[in-house]
């Protein structure tokens, strides 16, 4: 038996792939499909894999064939660490001066970040493995062969490999351009100082390497592996054998920003990469090979522990697994919420352009008062909002029944308030209620001039009946004119689970300080809610209830009359207005000292986003603006530091 530590002559070992579904595989279980680019159809049928063999002995070399016995060479273990062992080293030259040490010599020590010194758990372990040009490795770190050179030799460890899904199917990583060379997998799409728009560069990277996937692939399809989809970042493969289908993601990280730019948008600089992290936000693997084979084994390992699933290929597509798994655990238990269908936004009279519940975005001119004595601005915002809102908000499924007249003003009477559903309102004219002059009107589509009749959820209804002093405008039911309305049969705190699973992890990344794996826990729910809008997302028939685009609004309404209700707090407690609101955040202009963040850690509580003190020249241009735009400039100006740092807390627009 080979020891835990011990290179083994893998590409000798005899094929190990069951030929049926071994015992401890279910039929009907987790399905085991992502996407590429978010287009397969994951239709077919449920896909099982195989288990681990229970031991893997190493193969007599003497048996070799001459060719495997000159390729396969077993590596000296004394002279090759496990990638658990390799000391963290210097990331990049572009440090933070705090993270840099002097030696006695006089040179230059770099300490790493802070979540590179983690340990890598083993709960990934099974579910995954990774290629570098070295060797492949456990996400634990443990050796297991040498490089993978050739196509035959990767169809080799994936089928000895035996990784089981978690959520999503078992990955092969494939990390650095030495490991990508070896196996033919090489472009050349040109620089990005070459061209003045990173999207045709990208659009031009994943052409070229779709191609050349295309074009090196055939001695694993030859192998009975097949595409589900366009191979690009990610190469989805999928063999079956009777009735049993294995299926696994092989994902070539050096190309997954060929990708990831076409899906939220670079302005021409390298943005989020789901777990891979942010170049920008300093949370990207580290430069070396093997030290970014270190680092990826321990987020994949931390996603299987804290997330209970393997990363998908984007954040959204990992939110989805979250909800999926806590689905198909409801469904063996008989206990808790579990929504099969899509919820698509109803047929609508009048339907307003664009979100049903926008976020909000207002700037005012500041008055004399607003500058008196201060001399910072000041940005708060909600922490994790909507992921706050997600876990407490009960949201409704099923088929929508539609009420109009005096039935639909009736329905709006709930004992909890207007049960979940979209209602057509009556939202008056601002000026004839008595609201504060300092902050936005109560609802994006309310006009200060005249009434306009629209279409609102259930949080808005509520939102609009609270008193002025908690955010609303102290109406009654018979005050919104309610005509016409769409509610659903059921509801239910029907994400708590998941917003635990999420708050949870995010709270063991804030206190291991582990700002890579807290960034993607907040990538993964801001990605998750953005995209339930969207059909085409889930047009695979076992994700079509991904698509809620009424949790969605739900969600967004939620945060923002909690926003507004803390502003109201803010006024009556510190006498300060906001200059200006965007999604979730609020800009207060105040004298040194003054704090109007809560003092709570709960989620959906105000807390600190940006704190600069003014210069005389920015606090002037804050004075003499003679309109919204140049005070947007003016604070854009103040916070012009603050640019480029990770948004962690905010929400941003979804």
């Amino acid at each position: 038996m080979s020891s835990p530590w011990e290179q083994i002559p893998l590409f000798t070992l005899p094929d190990t792939t069951p030929t049926t579904p071994p015992e401890s595989c279910e039929k009907d279980g987790s399905p085991n499909s992502t996407d590429q680019a978010d287009a397969t159809d994951e239709s077919g049928p449920e896909p099982t894999v195989a288990t681990h063999p229970e031991s893997h002995e190493p193969g007599n070399a003497d048996s070799h064939e001459q060719g495997d016995a000159e390729s396969d060479a077993q590596v000296d273990v004394a002279e090759t660490p496990t990638i658990a062992e390799i000391p963290t080293g210097p990331k990049s030259p572009d440090v933070d001066t705090a993270d840099v040490n002097t030696t006695e010599a006089g040179s230059v020590a770099v300490d790493p970040p802070v979540w590179e010194a983690l340990p890598a758990g083993e709960a990934a372990d099974g579910h995954a493995v990774i290629v570098t040009a070295a060797g492949t490795y456990t996400p634990s770190g443990r050796e297991l062969t040498g490089p993978v050179d050739s196509l035959e030799k990767l169809d080799k460890l994936i089928r000895w490999a035996s990784l089981t899904p978690l959520g999503a199917p078992a990955q092969i990583w494939v990390v650095g351009l030495a490991a990508c060379e070896l196996l033919g997998w090489v472009i050349d799409p040109g620089s990005e100082d070459d061209v003045d728009d990173m999207e045709a560069l990208r659009t031009r990277a994943a052409t070229e390497l779709t191609a050349t996937l295309h074009a090196t692939l055939p001695p694993l399809l030859g192998a009975g592996w097949e595409l589900r989809g366009e191979p690009g970042h990610v190469v989805h493969l999928s063999r079956t054998i009777g009735n049993f289908t294995s299926m696994v993601d092989v994902v070539i990280e050096p190309y997954v920003w060929t990708y990831w730019n076409k899906d939220f948008g670079w302005h021409n600089r390298v943005g989020d990469m789901g777990v891979l992290g942010s170049p920008a936000a300093g949370t990207y693997l580290p430069d070396d090979d093997l030290l970014a084979a270190r680092e990826l084994g321990r987020r994949l390992a931390w996603c299987a522990q804290h997330l209970g699933v393997l990363p998908g290929p984007t954040p959204a597509r990992t939110g989805a697994a979250i909800i999926d798994k806590i689905k198909r655990e409801r469904s063996r238990s008989g206990k808790g919420i579990v929504v099969t269908t899509p919820g698509p936004v109803p047929p609508l009279d009048g339907a307003p352009r664009g979100d049903l519940e926008p976020a909000v975005g207002w700037t005012r001119v500041p008055e004399a008062s607003d500058l008196d004595n201060v001399c910072r601005l000041v940005s708060i915002d909600q922490r994790a909002a909507y992921l706050a809102s997600a876990g407490m908000l009960e949201l409704g499924y099923g088929q929508p029944k539609h009420l109009t007249g005096g039935a639909a003003a009736a329905a709006a009477s709930g004992e909890k308030g207007a049960p979940f559903g979209l209602w057509r309102i009556t939202l008056p004219a601002g000026q004839t209620l008595s609201l504060p002059e300092k902050l936005p009107l109560p609802h994006p589509h309310m006009l200060a001039d005249q009434p306009v009749q629209t279409w609102v959820t259930s949080v808005s209804i509520d939102g609009l009946c609270a008193p002025v002093a908690d955010g609303g405008i102290g109406a009654d039911l018979d005050d919104l004119d309610i005509t016409e309305a769409w509610v659903y049969p059921r509801q239910g705190r029907v994400l708590d689970k998941w917003a635990k699973i999420l708050r949870e992890a995010r709270k063991t990344a804030v206190d291991t300080r582990d700002a890579a794996m807290k960034g993607f826990v907040g990538s993964c729910y801001k990605g998750y809610i953005g995209r339930m809008v969207n059909p085409d997302m889930w047009t695979a028939t076992r994700m079509q209830h991904h698509h809620q685009p009424l949790w969605r609004a739900s969600i967004i309404a939620h945060c923002r009359w909690r926003g507004r209700r803390v502003a109201m707090r803010i006024a009556r407690e510190h006498q300060r207005w906001p200059v200006r609101t965007v999604t979730d955040s609020w800009v207060y202009l105040l004298p040194g000292g003054e704090d109007i963040a809560d003092e709570s850690e709960a989620l959906g509580k105000m807390t600190v986003e940006k704190d600069v003190v003014l210069t005389d020249t920015l606090l002037d241009a804050v004075a003499s603006a003679a309109d919204v735009h140049e005070v947007n400039l003016a604070i854009k100006a103040a916070f012009a530091d603050d640019e480029d740092a990770a948004d962690v807390d905010g929400e941003g627009v979804l």
